[in-house]
């Protein structure tokens, strides 16, 4: 029950208003000590109490991502819905600069564009320092013109997404805003309009005066010295007039000329960055031309040697080829060529035949009988 919204409470945005929290870190509230011993029971009245009682603000830290006070306060107000009067008067509490904070940002989260433009750039003029605490449970130092340029300009602040606000320029294209007034403008009116006082025309009798008065060398030179002076305060004061990019904050001599110097060393560090990168670049190219000629060379090497190695191959290759086809050949003509003891043998058999075969006997007759014995397969005739 104690973190229900008000019943009574309307839809923010389109929802309920403690959904502008995120749900993680709105359940980190609910569980937090201050949530629940400080915040029970709070009114729109009695909230202002614990708000005077703010020393800092920020949204979650540490490693279990506690919320501040400062948020658990905020989630409170989305819960309650105090009436708009009530948070109007939070901003304009100049004796409490955190209670001006806490409604600023409720009025962020929560009002409508022009609402917010109307109510939070005056706050512009607020330079009191504020204590922030970090995400890592450190304290840095702020002003309350830089947080209100903070929810004014980004999306998310203090852990929480900021809804969406138009641009200050459109508004005034469409005619939802006038031209933003400063509250340095009546000054530079007043000192206009005492400048045009002392630049009233004078009268002829006094113009002659001044004019034939005015003819030493002297005083020629103190009026080129009054006329260079008046020139110089002039440029200086054109210089001051001269806004700041979004045309909210004017500068001054000293922050132009910081602004000046800081630009040139910015250049020369840019110019010194780029100097250094084509060096290296141009080191990184040698590094690269080198390695890759070692590379070819490694190669025109390792063909080389392999060219060397498949010549040897080849070269025994052919060298056994060579002696292979010797030994072939060799023992071809070894196979082909009968032995003499062979040659012996055959001669034998082939003498041996021809005397048992009786075909060359003397007599003709005892020939022919054995040779035609020799065909009738009979033995030959002994005689």
């Amino acid at each position: 029950m104690a973190n229900r919204t008000d019943p009574l409470a309307r839809n923010v945005h389109g929802t309920n208003p403690q959904n502008l929290v995120e749900k993680i870190v709105r359940s980190k509230i609910y569980q937090n000590g201050y949530w629940k011993e400080q915040c029970f029971g709070l009114t729109a009245e009695t909230l202002v109490d614990k708000a005077m009682e703010l020393d800092h603000f920020g949204g979650t830290y540490g490693g279990a991502r506690r919320p501040t006070p400062f948020l658990c306060l905020i989630l409170k107000m989305l819960q309650i819905q105090p009436d708009k009067d009530i948070v109007v008067e939070f901003i304009k509490n100049e004796d409490y600069k955190y209670v001006r904070v806490l409604g600023a940002f409720y009025l962020r989260l929560t009002g409508t564009v022009a609402d917010v433009y109307q109510y939070l750039e005056p706050l512009y003029n607020d330079y009191r320092k504020l204590r922030r605490k970090l995400n890592d449970g450190t304290f840095a130092l702020t002003h309350v013109d830089e947080y209100i340029d903070e929810i004014l300009t980004k999306d998310y602040s203090c852990d929480i997404a900021l809804p969406r606000v138009q641009r200050r320029w459109n508004l005034e294209a469409s005619g939802v805003l006038e031209p933003r007034r400063s509250a340095l403008e009546d000054d530079f009116e007043e000192e206009e309009e005492e400048k045009e006082e002392d630049a009233e025309p004078m009268d002829t009798d006094d113009r002659h005066k001044e004019y034939y008065r005015g003819r030493s060398p002297a005083r020629e030179r103190d009026r080129d010295r009054d006329r260079d002076r008046d020139r110089d305060r002039d440029r200086d004061r054109d210089r001051d007039r001269e806004r700041k990019h979004d045309g909210y904050k004017y500068r001054d001599r000293d922050y132009d000329r910081d602004y000046d110097r800081g630009r040139d060393k910015d250049r020369e560090r840019d110019r010194d960055r780029d100097r250094d990168r084509d060096r290296g670049r141009e080191r990184e190219r040698d590094r690269d031309r080198d390695r890759d000629l070692y590379r070819d060379r490694e190669r025109e090497r390792e063909g080389g040697r392999e060219r060397d190695r498949k010549d040897r191959d080849r070269g025994r290759s052919r060298s056994r080829s060579r002696d292979r086809y010797d030994r072939d050949r060799d023992r071809k003509r070894v196979r082909g060529s009968p032995s003499p003891q062979k040659e012996k043998k055959k001669e034998k058999r082939e003498k041996k035949e021809k005397v048992t075969d009786g075909t060359d006997h003397p007599d003709p007759e005892i020939a022919e009988a054995n040779r035609l014995r020799a065909s009738l397969g009979l033995k030959p005739l002994k005689l």
